[in-house]
């Protein structure tokens, strides 16, 4: 059976990337139905863009290509830093306190089995 491998990648989520990277270490190398279940009870504002990411590779491999759902499994989910945004508070004496508005990336690539097509009889000829 050969693998396929499928990759969803999520830019831009709103959260810190430490925050988001400690979810995903919850569910990494553990099967795609396993983690949804996870991140479904887990109490962090960073599960639900984590799943949604999981759910976005699956479909992707779903998609594309006739695997078994019970052998997928996810590879590699990686959290990277993405773009900050640089914003000013007001402080007293009419100061300016800097701060950044962190964003980060999800990467995550699915792994399956593709289903085994059963060979085809070959009609038979009827005899006259």
């Amino acid at each position: 059976m050969a693998t396929v491998e499928k990759r969803a990648y999520i830019k831009g989520v709103e959260l810190a990337p430490r925050k988001v990277s400690i979810v995903a270490s919850l569910v990494r190398g553990r099967s795609v139905a396993d983690a949804l279940v996870i991140l479904d009870h887990t109490p962090r504002r960073a599960a639900l863009p984590v799943k949604k990411a999981i759910e976005s590779a699956k479909a992707n491999l779903l998609d594309t290509n006739s695997v078994d759902v019970k052998t997928i499994a996810i590879k590699t989910i990686s959290v990277t830093t993405g773009t900050r945004m640089r914003r000013y508070k007001p402080a007293s004496r009419g100061r300016a306190l800097p701060f950044e508005k962190k964003s980060s990336n999800i990467l995550v690539v699915v792994t399956g089995e593709e289903k085994v097509k059963k060979a085809e009889k070959p009609a038979k000829k009827e005899e006259k």
